[in-house]
């Protein structure tokens, strides 16, 4: 039987569907451009209800988010609605108390001067190490010597390295990488482009980006330049943009499009290939991976961290 919670997050995503814009840089120059602060709402509730809310919040006007451990900070344009946004709020809280969810749902919201925005996005993104090899950090800070650095603009919060699986998909790209053709990158849903950055750093002669966002794939050209790669190929469009056979592709993507698009995955893979895929709950993982393997997959290695698990795969031997 269900819990209480997993009825609600059904509902949830029924409710509200996940064709969201990631990235809003035309809004965050704009913001800093004109004579208004912005808000900035902290939020606390349990791991699986924040992914729901960062996508719902975003389609309500936010314009990024910063995680830590146990909250998360959204952003929003001093001119928005403020009263959508705690309706929808305190909504969400409701129906946690009613599911019975121990976590519930609280929150606070402040309005920022104009003035401290540069300061406060500072704040919010230090370098990350993550493994042995790559650092993530920000134009402002200073490259790691000695380290694979990936400069991220951090207008853009998804895709920073500070959430799960981003870190897991980079820590398997760099264990499975070395003992590939490396000719081909393909990267579906690239964000911020971070994926693809470290792909051709680790040595892949084609790097390919794929968003549906035409603002992720002006984020991810800007960050291409900020790492002097601006030869790395981004397009706008599914996988189904992408020509040819890959030595490695990611997928950092919802459970459900994982799902739906495992098929076009596996065609697209080299024989010797391998995809690593990621944003999979917990509870989520059997319906995923029985994907991968109805078209033609196998399960090489996961990876787990907190609530979310990453995974690699290949063809069938």
């Amino acid at each position: 039987m269900h819990s209480p919670l997993h009825h609600y997050c059904n509902w949830f995503t029924k409710q509200h569907h996940y064709t969201i814009k990631k990235y809003k840089i035309e809004a965050l120059q704009d913001l800093q451009q004109k004579a208004m602060g912005y808000y900035a709402f902290t939020i606390r509730t349990s791991p699986k209800i924040k992914e729901l809310l960062i996508h719902k919040l975003t389609g309500q006007g936010c314009l990024g988010v910063v995680e830590n451990n146990s909250t998360v900070t959204a952003y929003f344009m001093g001119s928005i609605d403020i009263g959508k946004i705690t309706q929808e709020l305190d909504l969400a809280q409701a129906l946690l108390k009613k599911a019975g969810d121990e976590h519930g749902l609280s929150y606070q919201y402040t309005l920022v001067p104009k003035e401290d925005w540069n300061e406060s996005w500072k704040k919010g993104f230090k370098p990350v190490d993550v493994g042995e090899r790559f650092t993530i950090l920000p134009p402002w800070e200073k490259p790691n010597k000695g380290r694979i650095n990936l400069i991220i603009d951090p207008g853009m919060a998804f895709g920073t390295g500070h959430h799960e699986t981003t870190r897991t998909c980079l820590l398997l790209m760099d264990k499975y990488a070395p003992g590939l053709p490396r000719e081909r990158f393909l990267d579906v849903g690239t964000g911020t482009g971070i994926l693809a950055i470290a792909a051709s750093k680790l040595g892949f002669h084609e790097v390919l980006g794929l968003d549906n966002d035409p603002l992720a794939v002006e984020a991810t050209r800007l960050n291409g330049k900020l790492n002097n790669l601006p030869d790395i190929d981004i397009r706008e469009g599914g996988i189904t943009a992408a020509e040819g056979t890959f030595d490695l592709i990611t997928a950092n993507l919802f459970s459900g499009v994982l799902i739906r698009i495992a098929p076009e995955i596996a065609s697209r893979l080299t024989p010797r290939g391998i995809v690593t895929i990621s944003g999979i709950l917990q509870d989520q993982k059997e319906e995923v991976f029985a994907s991968f393997k109805k078209a033609g997959l196998e399960l090489l290695d996961t990876l787990v961290d907190r609530t979310w698990i990453s995974a690699v795969c290949r063809m069938k031997t």
